[in-house]
């Protein structure tokens, strides 16, 4: 067929030959005023020069042209033809007499006026030998007036050409575009559909071209639309190809720099299809020709980096259909621009349609082949895998027989699983698997379930599959996995998950989830148990026998522990040497029971590591656990129970029970920590108290004392401070709480300095927490700079334990209080310390005795000698010394035989408002202890009443804060 097409295209004559209408020389010009008389127009004309074309040059003002034709007798039965796609409208009259011959539109026409293939026709008079017309023409667009004469049959035969010619390419488009637009959605590809568009865009473009673009599927657009639907036109064909352009070569332009390019083409897209609404054919070409100029060479620059980067033929076969487009387009772009159109007739929108439709048709043909070849490939891939796969691929019959299977599922079930009468479900898996399957089925189409398979009947060893299956048709396709060692694998990880690796008790995470959950089931009325195992000095075995001893240890721990525990309970490890045992649904008299039945356990027999022996002991804090009770509130609450265990000495067994002052004053502690937690501030109620501290030098020349912290909570009870300096550590807002005393004592000291005339030292203590925090530290510094006037007065008071703890710091802190003009003591000296030496690096300026020295301190002649010697190394290294705690006059007659500096107590006076100690001129003003008073006399008349030596050592002298 394809030969024969070529044979008769080659040496068989055309049906329709066509000839070339003879051209027509003509005077024209272009009308510059809106209105203009013809018969003026006319005399202008004659002076204008013959041309054989004359270009518009997008202008849509009128134009007016002369023509005359002489006509011998052989030159019969002639017609002029105006063949212009942009003329919209012609009216010509006679010279003679400046009679109207003839007007026309694209959808009108008067006089001897009529369409003709782009344009218009006259037929020319046959009474007249001589023919003289004036005529106004309107354009729109790129237009070109040229003036043709044909012989009528000739015009005829070309007429008839040009209608077949536009069905043939109007019909022959439309059906490869309805024919690639099935196949986008048959194959649901969006490329394909967006090459439908284009292809039918493609058809205007070329009926634009060809001048039919008049009409649509036969049928005749309305004029006034004509300009807009080609503005349209061709801003379509412009957005449609550079996204058909970034459709088909997303991948390859990924790959490729300069990508600013692409992006600049896509944006410019919009804009030109928004302008094309709105404007005319005199600004929206310009702006169409410079847009069309850059993206043709941007698009023609990445098609040639593509096309050297594959060998694809569908990308060739697309290239080349576009790059057809794209040269027929600029090439129209610059005809229309330039002037420039000798190949205008050649090479232009319809043979570029023509091209780019035929090289398109190639290319879906390359892409249906390169599909067909990909999906033999992968049909012969998916058997391989079929075949290959790990994983065992069967099909069922709806009675639950298999009809196939690949060599995986044969290796897992034998050979004769195909086999008629041994190739049933129920046969391998057993009747209640296959009815699950086949329930889950039919309920949702696809199924998941594990099945087990015994591998040996003569032992225990038992396979698990997990089977996915899904409906397909009346069959059920499916996969068949070994899931044996995974199962055992994902077993053991949950289990590690959930226990402690050592003694495979539950681990913090899980015991808390526990403990968690029997809170939530314990209702009002029941009861649920929970205690905190500790076990005592356990670190020692570690450090003397090391590691391994230490978990066979532990091991055993766990082990006696389990075997008191019933079913319901749990034990967890939560640290190296603490458990946590859940007990739900146990009140506390059988738990306490049970606990000391754990300790005795634990404590009665000793544990066998090899060949040694160790005696392990432990103790316990059980609670009684409310509903509604947070985990961790609850296993604080245990923990400081424990901890009170340990503490106790002797008694293992520490119980808070529900209602015990002790479970509430612990609840009341953690109140405050969420209190002092949920803000960094401050709390609310707080409040500064002072403590007189006498001489015993001379008691009636100054008045030093030691601040105080105080709260009241928001009923104004007092709260014991104990119990908010322990929730202030615990939550770590223990720097908040000594910044605010600090300012506060600052504040008060610097606001009544006149008052306070007798005053040396005013006593603060810090906690350790805070002189571990440097910011807090800095804090200090910076607010003992601001109030450096009264600072001379401020004593900082360090807990002897936090010294020690960290000397090298505590001493460069010392250093640079002192240096600031503050003075530092050392509070509960000697509490649990045998060596002094450490107080040559602490140059501190006062000492205070422990108060465990000084109570009762007469019925205990040790503590005499003891606060006799610290009394001595005091004086020997220019220190001061403080004795606490008071509390009858003659332990401060002792104080003074001994040679103490200060005392302070219940005995000299409890605790006041700041208010109050301005009222008194010395400390011993505050005394209320008539046997005190008279000691206080006596040491005065004894000749001890020289004035006070101050604490700056031989020098004397006394504090002024008057400035």
């Amino acid at each position: 067929m394809a030969l024969f097409s070529v044979w008769a295209l080659t040496l068989w004559p055309a049906a329709h030959p066509e000839t070339e209408g003879r051209p027509v020389a003509f005077r024209a010009l272009l009308q510059e005023r809106p209105s203009a008389d013809p018969l003026k127009l006319d005399r202008v004309l004659e002076r204008a020069p013959k041309v054989d074309f004359f270009d518009t040059k997008l202008s849509e003002n009128p134009v007016w042209f002369q023509l005359s034709l002489h006509r011998n007798e052989s030159e019969k039965n002639e017609t002029i033809e105006f063949p212009s796609r942009h003329l919209t409208s012609l009216a010509c009259w006679d010279r003679l007499d400046m009679r109207s011959v003839g007007q026309a539109t694209r959808d009108q026409f008067q006089g001897g006026l009529s369409a003709s293939r782009r344009g218009f026709a006259y037929p020319l008079p046959e009474d007249r030998a001589d023919v003289e017309l004036t005529c106004r023409a309107h354009f729109i667009g790129p237009a070109r007036l040229t003036v043709e004469r044909w012989k009528n049959a000739d015009l005829a035969i070309a007429a008839r050409s040009y209608e077949r010619n536009s069905g043939l390419l109007d019909g022959g488009l439309m059906v490869l575009s309805v024919f690639v637009l099935i196949t986008a959605l048959i194959n649901r590809n969006s490329t394909y559909l967006l090459f439908s568009v284009w292809l039918t865009i493609n058809l205007r473009m070329a009926a634009l071209s060809a001048g039919w673009d008049t009409q649509w599927l036969d049928m005749i657009i309305p004029a006034e639309w004509i300009q807009r639907v080609r503005l349209i036109t061709v801003a379509s064909i412009y957005v449609v190809t550079v996204t058909l352009y970034k459709s088909l070569f997303r991948d390859h332009l990924q790959q490729i720099d300069r990508s600013w390019l692409m992006r600049f083409t896509q944006w410019s897209c919009p804009p030109v299809l928004v302008c094309s609404l709105f404007m005319g054919f005199p600004t929206f070409l310009p702006l169409l020709w410079v847009c069309a100029t850059v993206t043709c060479a941007t698009l023609v620059f990445y098609l040639v980096r593509i096309l050297l980067a594959t060998r694809s033929t569908v990308a060739a076969w697309y290239s080349a259909s576009i790059a057809v487009m794209l040269a027929s387009s600029l090439y129209e772009v610059l005809a229309a621009a330039l002037g420039y159109k000798s190949l205008i007739g050649s090479v232009n929108s319809v043979t570029a349609a023509l091209s780019s439709s035929l090289l398109a048709s190639l290319a879906i043909a390359a892409q249906m082949r390169d599909e067909h070849t990909s999906r033999l490939q992968a049909q012969a891939k998916l058997q391989q895998t079929y075949e290959a796969i790990p994983i065992g691929l069967f099909t069922l019959d709806s009675e639950g027989a298999f009809l196939s299977a690949n060599p995986t599922l044969i290796a897992a079930l034998g050979p004769a699983v195909l086999a008629p009468g041994s190739n049933r479900w129920d046969q391998y898996f057993g009747a209640d698997s296959w009815l699950r399957l086949h329930h889950m089925l039919h309920a949702q189409v696809n199924a998941e379930i594990e099945v087990q398979n015994a591998r040996d009947r003569r032992s225990d060893s038992v396979s698990k599959f997990l089977v996915k299956a899904t409906l397909a048709g009346e069959h059920i396709e499916g996969s068949l996995e070994d899931i044996t060692e995974r199962s055992r694998a994902t077993a053991h990880l949950q289990f590690l998950a959930h226990h402690d690796a050592l003694t495979k008790a539950l681990n913090r995470t899980a015991i808390q989830d526990v403990l968690e959950e029997a809170v939530w089931n314990t209702r009002p009325g029941a009861s649920l148990a929970l205690a905190y195992l500790d076990l005592d000095r356990f670190k020692l075995i570690n450090h003397l026998y090391g590691h391994a001893a230490g978990d066979e240890v532990l091991r055993q721990v766990v082990s006696r522990v389990n075997h008191l525990l019933s079913s319901e309970m749990s034990i967890g490890r939560v640290g190296g040497d603490e458990f946590l045992v859940t007990m739900p649904q146990t009140r506390i008299a059988h738990a306490t029971l049970l606990c000391q039945g754990i300790i005795n356990s634990i404590s009665s027999r000793p544990y066998k590591v090899g060949d040694r022996s160790f005696h392990v002991r432990g103790s316990i804090g059980l609670i009684e656990v409310r509903p509604g009770t947070e985990s961790k509130d609850a296993i604080s609450t245990a923990d400081r129970a424990c901890r009170d265990a340990k503490a106790s000495h002797g008694n293992h067994l520490v119980v808070f029970e529900k209602n015990s002052p002790l479970f509430q004053e612990h609840e009341a502690e953690m109140r405050l920590v969420e209190q002092l937690s949920a803000t960094g501030e401050a709390p609310e109620g707080l409040f500064l108290e002072m403590q007189p501290i006498m001489s015993l030098d001379a008691p009636s020349k100054s008045l030093n004392f030691e601040v105080l912290l105080r709260m009241r909570d928001s009923k104004g009870q007092l709260t014991p401070t104990s119990r908010l300096i322990a929730a202030a550590e615990f939550s770590g807002r223990m720097g908040v709480i000594d910044r605010w005393v600090l300012s506060q004592t600052l504040s008060w000291i610097e606001a009544n300095q006149s008052r306070l005339k007798q005053t040396l030292f005013i006593c603060m203590n810090l906690s350790g927490a805070s002189l571990n925090d440097e910011r807090f530290v800095q804090e200090v510094f910076q607010m003992l700079q601001r109030h450096a006037a009264i600072v001379n007065c401020l004593c900082l008071e360090i807990t002897e334990s936090v010294a020690l703890h960290d000397l090298e710091n505590t001493r460069r802190f010392v250093d640079r209080v002192r240096s600031l003009g503050a003075k530092v003591a050392l509070d509960d000296f000697g509490a649990g310390y045998t060596s002094f030496s450490y107080l040559r690096d602490l140059p501190a300026d006062l000492l205070k005795i422990d108060g465990n020295f000084i109570v009762n301190m007469n019925q205990h002649p040790a503590n005499v000698a003891i606060v006799e010697a610290i009394v001595s190394l005091a004086r020997n290294l220019g220190m001061k010394t403080i004795a606490e705690w008071a509390e009858d006059p003659a332990t401060v007659q002792t104080l003074a035989d001994i040679g103490v500096d200060y005392v302070q107590g219940f005995i000299v006076s409890k605790s006041r408002d700041p208010d109050d100690m301005l009222h008194g001129d010395s400390s011993a003003d505050f005394i209320r202890d008539e046997g005190l008073k008279t000691l206080v006399a006596s040491l005065e008349e004894q000749g001890r009443q020289q004035p006070e030596p101050g604490l700056a050592g031989s020098q004397g002298r006394k504090l002024n804060l008057g400035g």
